[in-house]
């Protein structure tokens, strides 16, 4: 269904170079990189009050752009599994429809490849959830997840924001070392939101001329057209078109946490900043006014598209709760949003942050 080889292959051809730097200044990079991470655990986990030293069973990897193309390769390949699997079985095994399925996989695998070429100079760290180790690529143990860091463009924002390169690496680190510790130190937590994401996926449309069909859809919403009659789905992103009734409730779910992970992982990179980055404010404002700039009108399009607008809108909406959650409860309070999927916000609730501590923390008076 999906040729893998060709996507990795067709991503590293596409993808744009890096930042120039001598083999000396990358190696120092990676090295400082790697300095970070180990003390961003500690101030994470001292912040958040999260985790301890043996949670952390995830490896860090400090990756180039094809680097991190293989890597989520293999994430995409271990995840949709169950998905591409249930497409093969109903497309049937006769010689037609084989030889449809070869060629199927290999436009699958060029149109991935060209979106992992577009999304790797632009993905600043990662934390991958659901990771199979590889022969190059470890991952934790007992099916954890790695953390992955992509030198080249963090060297290639911190030149075009004009930071102190120091701070913004640690910065950067931050964040991401908040994702690690979320998952490593909430056991629950990764089991849970796999269970989700096989659940949308369950509910998936699998015929695929359905599929392309809703493709259309969105790439004339993109350009601002649609067929002469039709209404209503202008403005929203292939993934908001792709699903069924069912999948609405279960992407509802998704995005709370989603913009909890974030916000969440904002809230921390910030908090801990002053202490430890001493021109975190400046990188703070120069950071949120690249994010408010945009791009070009086709790194806009695709950004819709893939709905990467409503990840920027995560970010924001995320951090607004775990900061008035904390505000009003105090860190311990807020943490035992990392109790149990029930103890988890709402989407309505990210919004509400007043409504969650009701719920979690306050009984209804009789």
């Amino acid at each position: 269904m999906v040729d893998w080889n060709l996507a990795v292959a067709t991503a590293t051809r596409l993808v744009r170079p890096g930042p120039d730097v001598s083999r000396d200044e990358a190696r120092a990079v990676v090295a400082e990189l790697r300095r970070h991470a180990r003390s961003a655990e500690e101030h994470v986990r001292g912040f958040t009050s999260l985790g301890t030293p043996e949670t952390h069973d995830t490896p860090l990897l400090v990756v180039d752009r094809p680097g991190w193309v293989r890597a989520n390769v293999a994430g995409f390949r271990e995840l949709l599994k169950p998905l591409l699997d249930k497409m093969q079985e109903r497309r049937g095994t006769s010689p037609g429809n084989v030889v449809m399925g070869a060629v199927g996989g290999k436009v699958t695998g060029v149109e991935l490849g060209m979106l992992l070429s577009f999304l790797a100079s632009r993905v600043l760290g990662q934390y991958e959830t659901f990771a199979p180790a590889t022969r190059d690529l470890p991952a934790g143990v007992n099916g954890g997840g790695r953390l992955l860091l992509v030198a080249p463009n963090i060297v290639h924002v911190e030149r075009e924001l004009d930071v102190e390169p120091h701070d913004f690496r640690l910065w950067v680190t931050l964040h991401e070392e908040t994702h690690r510790t979320q998952f490593t130190a909430v056991p629950w937590l990764r089991d849970h939101l796999e269970g989700e994401i096989q659940a949308f996926l369950a509910e998936t449309d699998v015929d695929p001329t359905t599929v392309l069909e809703r493709v259309r859809e969105a790439a004339q919403s993109l350009v601002g057209g649609r067929p002469e009659g039709e209404e209503g789905d202008e403005g929203r992103s292939l993934v908001e078109i792709v699903q069924t009734p069912a999948q609405r409730e279960i992407l509802g779910r998704l995005t709370a946490v989603m913009s909890l992970l974030e916000g969440h992982a904002d809230y921390v990179m910030d908090g801990v900043g002053p202490e430890v980055v001493p021109s975190v404010a400046e990188i703070r404002e120069k950071f949120q006014q690249r994010r408010a700039k945009g791009a070009s009108r086709l790194d806009m399009a695709l950004r819709k598209l893939l709905g990467l607008d409503a990840k920027l809108r995560q970010y924001r909406d995320g951090e607004r709760f775990v900061r008035a959650v904390v505000d009003e409860v105090g860190m311990e309070g807020f943490n035992r949003v990392w109790t149990s999927p029930n103890t988890l916000p709402t989407k309505a609730e990210i919004g509400k942050p007043a409504d969650w501590i009701t719920r979690v923390h306050r009984k209804p008076e009789a």
